[in-house]
């Protein structure tokens, strides 16, 4: 092993002081930078949750993402980019407790984020993967976030509950039209669909079925991220 690869390892989980510091400051610049600014509480909570999921992820596998730094920025900073984006959604259907549901969510990835960022949002990650939906569940625990919770399930097994949810997420989880087709049972009568994927999936847009309304698709700019981003909003077609 060479002398730069044995740094680049040994400092792959380095959470001393200085790095927790230098860390934090991106975290909050760039959530400024996006409209998305955090308090304490909640730059507190999302350094937290970075920190288990390094930890987590020398055992568990939750992310391919190794280094801390990308996990900053591919995912934290990823996922808060979609905030604004809800935030409106929110405003325009006057839903201040707007239902979430998050599909395959791994690690979290966006739920985690969304309940840390918006504490009267109800949102819960499903996994296939058992691990994954009970690290969830400890991320929950730690960090105080009683509107979230990790669901240990397969997706199209879900029963409709309390009227559905009011949005459904999806991030790298699967095609458009495996996503919509698997969860469409457990969306709420004026809910959406939202899926965040990196360059417009023009190939799974045309796949789509027939009562699936494609709203919107819309661009996003992630600080640091050279990286093709896009929302892409559905919901059931009228009639």
């Amino acid at each position: 092993m060479s002398a730069s690869a044995g740094r680049d390892q040994a400092s792959q989980w380095d959470t001393g002081p200085a790095v927790d510091a230098r860390r934090r400051a991106a975290l909050l610049h760039a959530a400024a930078a996006m409209q998305v600014p955090l308090s304490d509480l909640v730059a507190d909570r999302l350094m937290a949750y970075l920190a288990l999921m390094q930890r987590w992820n020398k055992v568990y596998n939750l992310t391919a993402l190794r280094h801390a730094d990308e996990m900053l920025s591919h995912h934290l900073l990823d996922c808060l980019a979609v905030v604004p984006a809800l935030r409106r959604h929110v405003a325009e259907l006057g839903l201040p407790n707007m239902r979430v549901l998050d599909v395959g969510s791994g690690g979290g990835l966006p739920g985690v984020v969304l309940a840390a960022i918006e504490p009267g949002w109800r949102v819960t990650c499903v996994d296939a993967v058992g691990k994954k939906a009970t690290f969830v569940r400890q991320v929950a625990a730690e960090l105080r976030l009683t509107n979230l919770q990790g669901l240990h399930a397969r997706v199209e097994t879900l029963a409709p509950t309390g009227g559905g949810f009011d949005l459904i997420t999806s991030r790298a989880f699967a095609s458009l039209a495996d996503f919509v087709s698997l969860t469409r049972q457990v969306l709420a009568p004026q809910g959406v669909w939202l899926a965040m994927k990196g360059r417009q999936p023009d190939d799974e847009l045309a796949a789509l079925p027939a009562d699936v309304d494609v709203f919107h698709v819309e661009p996003l700019q992630v600080p640091g991220l050279d990286a093709q981003r896009c929302l892409v909003w559905m919901r059931r077609r009228p009639g």
